[in-house]
């Protein structure tokens, strides 16, 4: 017998995936009219099986070879399902208020609600505005944009090398030199995962440049070489996943908590239970425990607003989030003074503190560290009235 989910899951449509399907290892180039009507079609089964919209992730391949025309092509078929769109934008960086223009204008022209995913100011050049930032996305909300965003509480974020590099070139010095003057430094980036060579893991990359005697783009430049080696290599043996990972400090307290404060974000994860950054195991309990009790970022109650209603009807969900007769019961009970993360990028998988009981529809699976191995969880579909 199935057990299912323990937690409530919804999705939405993959652009990526529908790009992947449709055009094939043929992907590093704007797709033609007959293409995007063959993902328009993908969509619409998507969107009838009850996608809460279309996601896309627009600094990674395939979909950063896609045109803004494309994607608003496809969030017009979103829109006319009463769907989403919610975005990894083109760029967190180097391109960044391009970027967020691009989603705005996504929102306009195809008339939807969009959302940045794990909204923030990755590079040094960035840092500090937050004003302009949210000056932006308020000028759109007030232009009839239902613009809103999510964050994860963490300074830094966890991505692949290559992502470093938007134009996909990986030999290219100037773009090396940058991710590690402009973008991050070697000593902030941490490599979790290397499978070119799997002693390279859990060093930085000021670490490994010592050891091999080049210096830091050079070192870069070399694992990504390397990397792709053996992906070319899995692949043609039809194998897929990742092959490295990089964990990168890249954003500032100052932002983040600015960030936090505006009224139309929520809090997310953006990480998995087999992650090497801690965000998947500590997300939530950090804000609680740092931004909520010790920095008073903001109040508890605006804390989990965000967490739960807030979060719920920013994705279109009206019947969650909420303690009321008739709701479904989705509960965490926890201390509000002892609650607090563990996960650090040593230990990621360290388990919260302060965490007692939590049900699901309705019925117990967590309580004082025993676990129901039961799967309570239901499908959630979108809404009409979303």
């Amino acid at each position: 017998m199935k057990r299912g989910s323990a937690v409530n899951i919804a999705s939405f449509s993959g652009h990526g995936s529908i790009r992947a399907e449709v055009m094939g290892d043929d992907f590093e180039r704007p797709a033609t009219a007959d293409e995007i009507e063959s993902m328009k079609d993908l969509l619409v089964k998507d969107l009838q099986a009850g996608a809460l919209g279309m996601s896309t992730g627009l600094e990674y391949d395939p979909g950063i070879y896609s045109t803004t025309d494309e994607v608003v092509e496809l969030a017009k078929v979103v829109a006319s399902h009463h769907g989403r769109y919610v975005s990894h934008i083109r760029s967190e960086d180097r391109r960044f208020w391009e970027a967020i223009d691009e989603i705005v204008e996504i929102g306009r022209r195809a008339q939807l609600p969009v959302r940045v995913s794990h909204l923030k100011l990755a590079l040094q050049s960035l840092h500090g505005q937050t004003d302009r930032l949210l000056g932006r996305l308020d000028q759109a909300r007030d232009e009839g944009i239902e613009v809103t965003a999510d964050i994860y509480p963490y300074t830094y974020w966890q991505s692949t090398l290559t992502v470093m590099f938007p134009d996909r070139d990986y030999e290219d010095r100037q773009a090396a030199l940058f991710a590690v003057e402009e973008l991050t430094s070697p000593e902030e980036m941490l490599i979790p995962d290397f499978d070119p060579d799997p002693s390279l893991a859990g060093k930085t990359l000021a670490e490994i440049s010592a050891l091999r005697g080049t210096d830091p783009a050079t070192t870069l430049i070399d694992l990504i070489r390397e990397a792709e080696a053996l992906r070319a290599e899995r692949k043609a043996k039809g194998e897929d996943g990742d092959v490295e990972s990089v964990i990168a400090v890249s954003m500032t307290e100052d932002d983040i908590e600015r960030l936090m404060a505006w009224p139309h974000i929520n809090f997310c994860t953006d990480g998995g239970l087999v992650g090497s950054h801690p965000r998947g195991f500590g997300a939530f309990p950090r804000v609680l425990a740092r931004y909520v009790r010790e920095r008073q970022v903001m109040t508890l109650e605006q804390a989990i607003q965000k967490m739960t209603d807030g979060a719920a009807f920013s994705h279109g969900i009206h019947d969650r989030g909420r303690i009321e007769p008739g709701a479904y019961a989705d509960l965490v009970l926890f201390d509000p003074e002892t609650v607090s993360d563990r996960a650090t990028t040593e230990k990621p998988h360290a388990r919260a503190t302060g965490i007692e009981t939590v049900w699901v529809n309705g019925h117990l699976i967590y309580q004082g560290g025993w676990e129901s191995g039961e799967g309570y969880g239901k499908v959630l579909r979108r809404q009409s009235s979303s």
